[in-house]
């Protein structure tokens, strides 16, 4: 698939990855916006404690390792067309 059509796929709630990527387990997922109160650094120094704090919507990647980081496409992830959805167990 395009990544329009992956776009869409996160957006219902599925995971999906790129057949090119070569770290195993490698996908990525949406992350929903949330809101919360600043209880930790770097937030508390930055926001100070107590306030709130509004995360926007975002795509965040499991890498190879099995870490989750923030993931943002290439000119490349955005042309390709072997673009696929991940079932996770």
């Amino acid at each position: 698939m395009n990544f329009g059509q992956a776009l869409e796929a996160l957006k219902e709630g599925k995971r999906v990855a790129r057949a090119g990527w070569n770290g195993k387990g490698m996908f990525l997922f949406l992350v929903a916006g949330s809101n919360f109160i600043v209880n930790r650094e770097p937030l508390l120094s930055i926001m100070g404690e107590g306030a709130e704090v509004t995360y926007r919507p975002h795509i965040d990647m499991k890498d190879a390792e099995g870490k989750v980081v923030p993931w943002l496409a290439s000119q490349t992830d955005m042309l390709a067309e072997d673009w696929l959805i991940v079932e996770v167990g």
